[in-house]
């Protein structure tokens, strides 16, 4: 690595870009809701809508967490700005102020990657983006390795929710019939889940030697990532009765086994828009029903908000910037893992699989941002 030549300028320069970032935040806002937020915390009759209990108790969670890793930061670029001056003015042997300023140089490259994360944040400023996410999974072409990639992709999502401590629900899964899952639908319980996952949303191609071929040659397939902002109250989305048909059905596992020996599982058909959503997770057919409109309302919201988009996109005479393939896994002939949209790459594809997908995810959150 090599050596830092201005660093005082360069700790200048970090704490400009804290101070935009401590602007668009806008720290003192965000202290008065941790405020709002503990008052209603301690209200002892929260706890009788356990669903805006978890809301507010993960919002306070996360709105404290931003606070703190700003504060924190501020006081790092401090400490490394006096500790630098220090070296440099105070007397003391040349050792002392030798280790002093290698001390600073290394906490400067921490800092710059810190600091670059955070403000990856404040570029998360869409209508949904502060949503928690709703994440449907699907194979595509490539038979049963397809299925088996979108199985892989689906322990992607969620070992990378599990290192970001971000609690998860599986709301339905389509196994295939020999291996790997047809669908799965899951949502991510984080504030601003939607607006860091959404630049996922795409196909992905996976290349390997295929573990179902017994000739033991190379297989392309795919799988669809769509990504949704969870429906919250003030969206209104009505569902009128007769706009839907429900079926309740038994709910199975892995094989066709029953893993239920009651018809709890429903499945809600939108007739005038033929989307179709189904919830199998819970024992009760009631439960399975309110989780499906939930899924379903989201779906609407999405279609409504592609709708305004298209309308905004007419009017700019703008076509879509996105395209359909976004990233590739090349397990064979050579190991490599690379987005097609912001170019970059890397070359540990089980990391990645394991859930090591926040530079992918930085990367294009910066380059919606910039296209």
């Amino acid at each position: 690595m090599p050596a830092v030549t201005d660093v005082p300028a360069e700790l200048k320069e970090l704490s400009a870009t804290l101070s935009s970032i401590e602007a668009v935040l806008d720290v003192p806002k965000l202290r008065a809701e941790v405020a709002e937020l503990e008052r209603q915390a301690s209200d002892p009759e929260l706890w009788n809508d356990q669903d805006n209990a978890q809301k507010v108790t993960s919002k306070l969670s996360h709105t404290q967490g931003q606070v703190r890793r700003v504060e924190e930061l501020r006081s790092r670029v401090d400490d490394a700005e006096v500790l630098w001056e220090m070296a440099e003015t105070e007397a003391g042997s040349a050792s002392e102020a030798s280790e002093a300023r290698a001390e600073v140089e290394a906490e400067l490259g921490k800092l710059t990657k810190a600091i670059g994360e955070l403000e990856v944040q404040t570029l998360l400023s869409g209508r949904y983006d502060s949503r928690e996410a709703l994440v449907t999974i699907r194979s595509e072409a490539g038979g049963v390795d397809a299925a088996d990639f979108a199985e892989m992709l689906l322990r992607m999502y969620l070992r990378w929710a599990e290192r970001h401590n971000y609690p998860t629900e599986v709301y339905d899964t389509s196994y295939a019939e020999e291996a790997g899952i047809k669908s799965a639908t899951f949502q991510v319980k984080a504030p601003y889940a939607y607006g860091t996952l959404s630049v996922e949303q795409g196909t992905h191609r996976l290349v390997r030697i295929s573990p179902f071929d017994n000739q033991g040659r190379r297989q392309t397939s795919f799988a669809g990532v769509e990504v949704l902002p969870v429906v919250e109250q003030s969206d209104h989305v009505e569902i009128p009765e007769d706009e839907i048909r429900v079926d309740v059905y038994r709910s199975s596992g892995p094989g066709g086994q029953g893993v239920n020996t009651t018809d709890s599982a429903v499945r809600i058909t939108h007739l005038p828009t033929g989307i179709v959503v189904s919830c199998q997770n819970e024992r009760s057919q009631i439960q399975n029903r309110a989780t499906a409109m939930a899924v379903l309302q989201a779906k609407l919201l999405e279609r409504r908000r592609e709708q305004e988009k298209a309308e905004m996109d007419d009017l700019k005479d703008a076509g879509n910037s996105w395209g359909n393939q976004m990233r590739s896994y090349v397990l064979h002939p050579y190991q490599m893992v690379k987005d097609l949209r912001t170019e970059h790459e890397v070359g540990n594809p089980s990391a990645v699989l394991d859930g090591d997908i926040d530079d992918f995810i930085e990367a294009g959150i910066r380059w919606r941002r910039s296209a």
